[in-house]
């Protein structure tokens, strides 16, 4: 049975969403509070994160970075009442998986969270386990990476895109295939998400990552990956 852990301190809004996760039979768990919602995300073991962005205590922003920051790699989807595409790309920017803006769909969001644990069971599952190119090496299935013998923290998101640009070596990968293989539905208003993922991947697998040897951009099409 899967366990979703839910950080929402809306009582409406929480007791909704225990209903129809539990029609859905998953565990859960939950808090009301950023704080408490923060120590129950570092003590438990979750298949995911359902985070409120505006809390008291702590804010689901600095929860997100701080989880991602310890190479914490539990999917997270990210639920606010704000609209503005700035916020929805800063939430992605620092590791969310996704982001459902309220007053939501509950058949939306369950299907959201069957679609990112179902991603998440693949990615766990697939045949290539290890790859390592130049002083990088990475587990897939254990969600490791080194680079020159020092841990890398990458996020679950980061490892997909990765995996995928190693399963598709050498292919040019357009911004919108990225996002609609990796992240599951063309739901983002622009590819500045792809980008700002890449950068930041460069930062962390790249000898100099304003001259990448591996993740390669091609002008005005997107990228592609070199061993």
């Amino acid at each position: 049975m899967k366990h979703i852990l839910i950080i929402e301190d809306d009582p409406a809004i929480l007791k909704g969403l225990q209903i129809s996760l539990q029609e859905e039979n998953y565990e859960m768990s939950s808090a009301v509070d950023g704080e408490k919602g923060y120590k129950l995300a570092q003590l438990g073991q979750y298949d995911l994160i359902l985070l409120d962005l505006m809390l008291p205590g702590m804010n689901g922003q600095d929860i997100c970075r701080e989880l991602r920051g310890q190479g914490d790699p539990t999917p997270i989807i990210m639920l606010t009442s704000k609209e503005e595409e700035s916020d929805k790309i800063l939430g992605l920017e620092i590791g969310a998986d996704d982001y459902v803006t309220k007053p939501f769909s509950v058949r939306e969001l369950q299907a959201r969270i069957r679609a990112l644990l179902r991603r998440t069971d693949a990615s766990a599952q697939n045949e290539m386990e290890r790859s390592s190119f130049g002083s990088v090496q990475i587990d897939f299935k254990k969600h490791e990476a080194v680079n020159k013998g020092k841990p890398i923290k990458m996020s679950t998101k980061e490892f997909e895109i990765l995996h995928f640009f190693i399963n598709h070596e050498q292919e040019v990968i357009h911004r919108d295939t990225l996002l609609n293989e990796v992240w599951g539905y063309d739901i983002y208003p622009t590819t500045r998400t792809v980008d700002t993922f890449i950068l930041n991947l460069r930062k962390k697998i790249e000898d100099d990552p304003a001259h990448p040897k591996h993740l390669i951009t091609v002008h005005g099409t997107g990228y592609k990956f070199l061993k």
